[in-house]
């Protein structure tokens, strides 16, 4: 069906718990003799990837290690360009981007910042704005992505919205008013998507914002 390979994370410790009963039953009937070998297989692939699925080296020093025992992580995503896999390459970026949303909402006056609502187009940016945000005293996330679009809209009218996006095609025929206050702050080890965002003021939405919440449910 075309999943990702993280979707059946949850059934791995199962699964796992069932094989090692099984590998057990197996190694002291029939195998013994083998023990030892596969005792130094697991510690001996423990050693060799464990700076790759865990945080150890520094992105540099992981990007050489990989290069060096010829490893490559299978990618999730289709669009995934980054250096480093995306298991890490998803950790940055997210409070930069963060700060370069606070630099623009402190830019709109206070009665504006009172009605302003921030609007990300997936969950793993309207996250970064609901746990970053509070530290720059920004308003929480709004979205359409996945369950946020379940959250609905609250009490916002769409009058004025910070939207999050790579170009301004859809708040052009949306808004009366849209204004690009450049790309976001971003790391170089982020994925490229994030990369490319950009920081519009939009204002004046040209439908009730309740009225156009069904059209920017995505469900991906």
């Amino acid at each position: 069906m075309h999943g990702k390979n993280y979707y059946l994370a949850p059934a791995y410790p199962t699964l796992f718990a069932a094989g090692g009963v099984a590998f057990e039953r197996i190694f002291a009937q029939r195998f013994r003799w083998l023990r030892p070998a596969i005792v130094a297989l697991v510690i001996g692939s423990a050693v060799v990837l464990g700076p790759v699925v865990l945080p150890i080296l520094s992105p540099e020093k992981l990007l050489a290690y990989m290069r060096a025992i010829h490893f490559e992580v299978p990618r999730t995503e289709t669009s995934h360009t980054a250096a480093l896999p995306q298991l890490y390459a998803d950790q940055f970026g997210w409070e930069e981007m963060v700060r370069s949303v606070a630099r623009v909402y402190a830019t709109l006056p206070a009665d504006e910042q009172k009605r302003a609502a921030i609007f990300c187009q997936n969950y793993g940016e309207a996250g970064a704005i609901d746990l970053f945000g509070p530290k720059y005293r920004l308003p929480p996330a709004l979205s359409g992505h996945q369950n946020y679009f379940y959250w609905g809209p609250g009490d916002y009218t769409g009058e004025i919205m910070i939207v999050l996006d790579d170009n301004a095609t859809d708040e052009r025929d949306q808004f009366s008013s849209v204004e690009d206050h450049g790309l976001i702050e971003s790391s170089p080890w982020a994925m490229p998507w994030e990369q490319r965002l950009h920081i519009f003021v939009c204002r004046g939405l040209k439908i009730p914002l309740r009225e156009l919440w069904p059209r920017v449910r995505v469900w991906l």
